[in-house]
């Protein structure tokens, strides 16, 4: 049994009848303090049950997908091409820093918040396939999290109210030795997000890959379009006189793009609550050096 004495997928695991949500969707504050989230989490999840009790109505479920293959070359369609075309797709971070699951784990956790309480997370940042490391389902919180045992989960387990794991045992008959992605995590993804049970036993989450990384990772994560520079600090934990010092530059904190001077560069709160460093209408990637493992210091 799992944790919380179920032997099935869990209580959003049924097929939706609906085009569009029918229930308010609550997201979280971010600017509330990590005490006052957790309180918020937990009426959240207390609400939404009793909603759905109620009412009986149904989301829309929905697949995320979350990888380093990037956006280049087959693997994206391959993984889902011949088992998702009735459940919608959307490729919510397709190019993570490969090989990279310490900066996926933050980042998981910031971008998948928003998505719809029923949504199932495909996600493959996994250097190890084919190995020993154990292929697992988690649900925190309501939404569904498909993929390798390897920490990637770690940080949504860690800051979730209610977490349920299960390890996969369903053996595909055509299981490539570097490919589980494909193979394995998209057909049991597309299950999850179409009612089904999950093809496997249930595990403590206590159980699984759990890194000593810090709560919040004061370096560099991901690089966008912009030269943008996203952080693996969330930006509740800073007050707005604080500042950013990288690569030698101390940012001040700038609540939009327009309140900083044409090519200042400055820190602010992104849209999915963590730590970000820019320079208006330029590249701060390009101007200050920045990369993936560029280290932050912070003066709180």
């Amino acid at each position: 049994m799992g944790r919380h004495g179920s032997s099935r997928c869990g209580w959003l695991g049924r097929p939706s009848r609906h085009k569009y949500p029918l229930e308010p969707r609550l997201l979280p504050d971010p600017e509330a303090s990590p005490a006052a989230s957790d309180a918020a989490c937990l009426q959240k999840l207390i609400f939404l049950r009793a909603l759905r009790v109620l009412r009986g109505y149904y989301f829309l479920d929905m697949i995320a997908i979350f990888t380093d293959f990037g956006i280049q070359g087959p693997y994206l369609g391959q993984m889902l091409a011949a088992e998702a075309p009735a459940v919608p797709v959307v490729n919510l971070f397709p190019d993570l820093p490969p090989f990279n699951v310490r900066a996926a784990a933050y980042l998981l956790s910031a971008y998948s918040q928003y998505l719809p309480e029923t949504a199932t997370c495909l996600c493959v940042v996994d250097p190890g396939v084919g190995s020993a490391r154990r292929p697992i389902a988690v649900q925190a919180d309501g939404r569904w999290y498909v993929g390798p045992d390897n920490g990637l989960f770690s940080i949504v387990i860690r800051r979730a109210c209610q977490v349920d794991a299960w390890v996969i045992t369903q053996v595909p008959e055509r299981l490539s030795a570097s490919f589980h992605g494909r193979d394995l995590f998209a057909p049991v993804a597309v299950g999850i997000a179409s009612g089904e049970d999950c093809p496997g036993e249930p595990v403590e989450a206590g159980t699984l890959v759990a890194p000593s990384w810090p709560d919040e990772l004061a370096e560099v994560l991901y690089v966008d379009h912009y030269g943008n520079a996203v952080t693996g600090v969330r930006a509740q934990t800073l007050e707005r006189d604080a500042e950013v010092e990288v690569a030698g530059r101390r940012c001040a904190f700038r609540r939009t793009f327009a309140e900083a001077e044409s090519g200042e560069a400055f820190w602010y709160q992104n849209a999915n609550g963590l730590v970000e460093v820019a320079l208006n209408q330029g590249s701060a990637a390009q101007q200050l050096g920045l990369a993936v493992g560029t280290p932050i210091q912070l003066s709180r």
